[in-house]
């Protein structure tokens, strides 16, 4: 069984508790396979990223059909669609219906305004929305993000679908071997003292990247890790840097 997001944005937890971690967000359009329910809360496994964790059994729609064909939302920070029951701002890297009209679930959503797919050379001028959105553990939308989610939605954006977490990220592309070799778009990661990596941001070019850490920032890179332009020291370890394009 199948299942849709029909709200702009829901919080995908980590156990059937509404106090538990939210470890992940679904956008609307976003589908997931549905694998049991238990006291309102609903275990899945997500198409796009797959991601697991449980959602309220309030905040879906079940869904029959199929989305490849969907256009990733670029308008920022969000689209206005509308329903018999009022508005929905739905965000900047959700998926939405191709149609004018589009029933899912019990509701028609209609959306007027159609979005334009981004390419890569437009990475940067995407990223740079995202300045000074506040960091949000699990989040995806510009009112709240992690330095995963916020290069997830960068690249979906231009039509280049991300795993949800960095290290996953980290096993894409092609590495480079030194900090000036880097461009627009590659990827910096970043561990922890035990070696696992837990942070990553995208190269502006090869001296600066943006990346979310307590908001989207921007600062100074080279081959120690992430200079913080204000504080004047460092923040974060390089790891390794990759070029998914």
């Amino acid at each position: 069984m199948k299942g849709i997001c029909n709200l702009a944005v829901i919080p995908l937890r980590k156990s059937p508790d509404s106090t538990s971690e939210i470890v992940s967000q679904l956008l609307f359009g976003d589908t997931f396979n549905i694998h049991h329910t238990e006291y309102g809360w609903v275990s899945i496994t997500t198409k796009n990223d797959q991601y697991s964790g449980y959602i309220s059994d309030k905040q879906f729609a079940l869904f029959d059909g199929n989305t490849d064909e969907w256009l990733v939302n670029t308008t920022y920070p969000y689209l206005e669609a509308h329903t018999h029951e009022g508005k929905l701002l739905l965000p900047a890297g959700c998926l939405i219906p191709n149609q004018t009209k589009t029933l899912i679930g019990h509701q028609e959503v209609t959306i007027t305004n159609r979005p334009v797919l981004k390419n890569v050379e437009q990475l940067a001028e995407i990223a740079l929305h995202y300045l000074n959105t506040p960091y949000l553990w699990g989040g995806k939308t510009p009112f709240g993000i992690d330095c995963s989610g916020f290069t997830q939605m960068v690249y979906k954006q231009c039509g280049i679908q991300l795993p949800r977490d960095a290290y996953q990220q980290a096993d894409l592309g092609e590495t480079l071997n030194f900090v000036n070799e880097s461009k627009c778009g590659d990827l910096a990661f970043f561990d922890n003292a035990e070696g696992k990596i837990t942070h990553v941001g995208m190269m502006l070019d090869n001296e600066k990247i943006i990346h979310a850490s307590g908001k989207v920032r921007i600062d100074l890179l080279d081959h120690h890790g992430i200079l913080n332009i204000y504080e004047k020291s460092y923040s974060h370890k390089l790891r390794i840097i990759k070029r998914i394009l």
